[in-house]
C-alpha cells in the first residue's frame, strides 16, 4: 500500500519560518522515513526514526501539533531516535484534510474539528503496533505531543495501559467539549495512571493559568506521579523553534526536562 504524505516541508499556515531558531537535526546514523501505518480497514501515513545500529529501542509515539507532521514534527522524531529511542508520528488527520497546506489557520481549525478522538486513539494504538514491529519494545513506550497533541497526550494516557510515561507541551486541559471530542484531561485526571509531565507557558492566553493550577492540584489530591511545570514568562507553542513563539531558554529546559523523565520512569 502507498499513501502521499500530507506534509511535505513546513505547513503552509506556520510560513515564514524563522530561520535563525530553527533546529534542524541530520540523519546521520539514524533510519528514517515516511511509512503507512495499517489501521485495520486502510491505512494512515506516518514519519519515523530510529538508530541504525541494532537494538531493540523504547519507542516515543509523537503528536502533532494542527499542522499536521510537518518539518518541525519530523525533526522532533529525528531529535529523539538521536536519543536512542524508535520514534513515529503518525499523520491523524489524513482522512479529513491535508492541513500542512492550508494557509488559514481557521480553515485548519474546521479540519480539526472534524477528527473524533475514538479515532485519533486508535490510529495511535496501531502506530504503536507498527513501532512494536519494527524493532521497538513494547514494555517500554512513551508519548509526547504538541498544542492540540499535548491534550492528546493527557487522553492517551488515560486510554493506553502500555504507556509508561509522557510529556505534554501546552496541551489544552479544559477545551469546549463536543460529540467527537467529548472529554478533557481534567476530566480524565483520575484515569491518567502513568507518570505525564506537562509544560506549559505561563503567558499563553489560549490556556488560562488556572486550568493549569486545577488540574496540577486535582493530579495533586490523587497521589498522581504526574506534574505540571510552568515557564512564568513563555508564550504557547514556545517549543516550536521554526516559529517567533519559540523561547530558547523554556525550549530547551523543557527537552532536558524531557530526557530526564523519560529516564526516570523507564523509558
Amino acid at each position: 500500500m502507498t499513501l502521499q504524505s500530507s506534509s511535505s516541508g513546513f505547513a503552509a499556515a506556520t510560513r515564514p519560518v524563522t530561520l535563525h531558531t530553527r533546529i534542524d537535526t541530520d540523519t546521520i546514523g539514524l533510519a528514517v522515513g515516511d511509512i503507512v501505518i495499517s489501521t485495520g480497514e486502510s491505512g494512515i501515513p506516518g514519519y519515523f526514526a530510529k538508530p541504525i545500529k541494532p537494538g531493540c529501542y523504547p519507542i516515543v509515539l509523537v503528536v502533532q501539533e494542527i499542522f499536521g507532521v510537518h518539518e518541525h514534527i519530523r525533526d522532533i522524531v529525528r531529535r529523539l531516535a538521536k536519543l536512542d529511542y524508535i520514534a513515529i508520528a503518525p499523520e491523524l488527520f489524513y482522512r479529513w484534510g491535508n492541513v500542512g497546506a492550508i494557509e488559514d489557520i481557521e480553515e485548519i481549525r474546521k479540519v480539526v474539528a472534524q477528527v473524533p478522538d475514538s479515532q485519533v486513539l486508535a490510529d495511535l494504538d496501531a502506530s504503536l503496533e507498527w513501532a512494536a514491529s519494527n524493532g521497538g519494545d513494547a514494555n517500554r513506550v512513551a508519548i509526547t505531543g504538541f498544542c492540540w497533541g499535548g491534550r492528546i497526550t493527557w487522553l492517551y494516557a488515560a486510554h493506553q495501559p502500555n504507556i509508561k510515561a509522557g510529556v505534554a507541551w501546552y496541551g489544552k486541559i479544559s477545551p469546549e467539549s463536543t460529540p467527537l471530542q467529548p472529554h478533557t484531561p481534567l476530566e480524565y485526571a483520575e484515569k491518567i495512571k502513568p507518570p505525564i509531565l506537562g509544560l506549559y507557558g505561563g503567558s499563553d492566553p489560549s490556556i488560562p493559568l488556572d486550568d493549569i493550577y486545577t488540574f496540577k492540584e486535582t493530579l495533586a489530591t490523587m497521589n498522581s506521579a504526574s506534574d505540571i511545570h510552568v515557564y512564568p514568562d513563555a508564550p504557547h507553542a514556545f517549543f516550536a523553534d521554526y516559529r517567533p513563539s519559540y523561547r530558547k531558554d523554556a525550549a530547551e529546559d523543557g527537552w532536558e526536562r524531557l530526557q530526564k523523565w523519560l529516564k526516570q520512569h523507564g523509558v
